[in-house]
């Protein structure tokens, strides 16, 4: 592999890719993608990891921002980058191929830039974060080795992608520094395509979000499956897991299932569960090296047993975004990063997710947290996926909603099943006043709600 990554490397600096420069890989999961990552490490450019199965415009956007000097892309992206360099992903295997391997690779410190990820984009635009070379071996050695205990036996499948910041790390990191295996489908795999993957490959650690993780289970008999005999964890982020989810999972794989936070600022998990101290409903405790607090609103340190937004400092929490230097100034001070994230901070020393200071809907005036609404109405056996919202009504109010992606068909007196059910367990202010039936919940691309968009009705 690094022998293919060193020949690649002479390509992309014959195509005019020197230390500094910016390289745009909008590549699939594949050995292709990570060939032109280390070659782009190697010269000392910078990686900018884009999602390609994005729009035009989204692509284009995301062009603009980074300003790559070449863009490596898959199949079908190949006017995507009207005005760009570029280099196909076959092409440069094909010319890595014939080509002498670049003699040594540029000498950066731990501190030079190495990738640029985007954020999902669950609130507007996408920003741009920048992850330096120190950065992976700190997401193995503090993470993979120390509270995964990854070995080179291991063989890892993530349903996250390689361009995001949670598939990133487990899949490309904690395999590449720990001498263990990858499984790298091109495309996010339906439940049964996981089954089989599991089987052939003998998969030993499985990373996905709630999402993805309330798909596998779905319509299986609760219970151990046979096909995941090989599976001694599971890890889940991205998202608040619900408790009901979490115990499905773990019944269904025979293994247990350990909740983390991260973010793309801080390029992985900051606080997790690991097979030591497991609690499950908590995003468990921060990493080792990662200092977190929980501030009200002016600023102040929560004590215990209280809800306010988490701030970390840490070894890999970026310097800045992208071109964003006012919107930097506000994530970032003195080392500390808002993460925008509720959360309460139990007294063992673990931490409860309580979702994004960003989902919070305001009905009547007040704040209101819809994930517990969320939770109930998600036990029903007739709902598969579940987003309350506030919406305005005819006359100008705010009203809670429910969009439900029920199971098909469609059980009779669904809606009203629901409503009673929230009547009977919720406060009043917090039980939607009607339901909507929708196909589909807008996701990020790594399984993310999209909340802004349920509440203006636009996907």
């Amino acid at each position: 592999m690094h022998d293919l990554a060193a020949r690649a490397a002479t390509v992309l600096a014959e195509h005019g890719v020197g230390p500094g420069d910016r390289v745009l890989l909008a590549l699939h999961d594949s050995v292709a993608w990570v060939t032109a990552f280390l070659a782009t490490a190697r010269l000392g450019a910078v990686a900018v990891l884009v999602n390609p199965g994005l729009t035009p415009p989204e692509l284009e956007f995301l062009a603009e921002d980074g300003e790559p000097v070449l863009c490596v892309t898959g199949p079908g992206l190949g006017d995507r980058f009207p005005r760009r360099a570029r280099l196909a992903a076959d092409r440069l295997a094909a010319l890595a191929g014939a080509a002498r391997p670049t003699a040594t690779a540029h000498q950066v410190d731990a501190h030079a830039p190495l990738f640029v990820q985007y954020t999902s984009g669950t609130t507007g635009r996408p920003k741009g974060v920048v992850h330096t070379h120190g950065d992976p071996k700190a997401y193995h050695d503090l993470i993979a080795r120390r509270l995964l205990c990854v070995t080179p036996d291991d063989v890892t499948l993530s349903l996250s992608h390689l361009y995001s910041a949670y598939g990133f790390g487990n899949a490309f990191v904690f395999p590449l520094f720990s001498g263990s295996s990858a499984v790298l489908p091109d495309r996010c795999p339906d439940p049964a395509a996981v089954d089989e993957l599991v089987v052939r490959h003998r998969v030993t650690l499985l990373y996905a979000v709630p999402g993805q993780y309330a798909a596998l289970v779905a319509e299986r008999a609760d219970g151990h499956e046979a096909c995941f005999v090989s599976v001694r964890a599971a890890v889940s982020s991205g998202e608040a897991l619900p408790t009901g989810l979490a115990r499905r999972i773990t019944g269904l794989l025979g293994a247990p299932v350990l909740e983390q936070l991260g973010s793309t600022e801080t390029g992985h998990a900051f606080c997790a569960n690991s097979f030591e101290h497991n609690h499950p409903g908590t995003v468990g405790r921060p990493v080792p090296g990662f200092e977190v607090e929980v501030r009200d609103p002016a600023g102040k340190v929560v004590p215990d047993g209280g809800d306010g937004e988490l701030w970390v400092r840490g070894p890999t929490v970026t310097g800045g975004y992208v071109n964003r230097p006012e919107e930097s100034g506000r994530a970032l001070a003195g080392g500390w990063l808002a993460t925008r994230d509720r959360v309460r901070r139990e007294p063992d020393g673990t931490f409860t997710h309580l979702g994004r200071v960003d989902d919070m809907e305001t009905v009547g005036g007040v704040a209101v947290s819809p994930l517990e609404a969320e939770e109930l109405l998600r036990t029903h056996a007739g709902v598969r996926e579940v987003a309350v919202v506030a919406v305005t009504d005819h006359a100008g109010a705010h009203r809670l909603r429910a969009f439900v992606v029920p199971v098909t068909p469609i059980p009779v007196g669904l809606e009203a099943d629901l409503i009673c059910l929230a009547r009977e367990n919720l406060a009043a202010f917090m039980v939607p006043r009607g339901v909507s039936f929708v196909p589909s919940l807008p996701r990020t691309p790594s399984g993310r709600l999209r909340r802004h968009l349920v509440r203006r009705g636009a996907w």
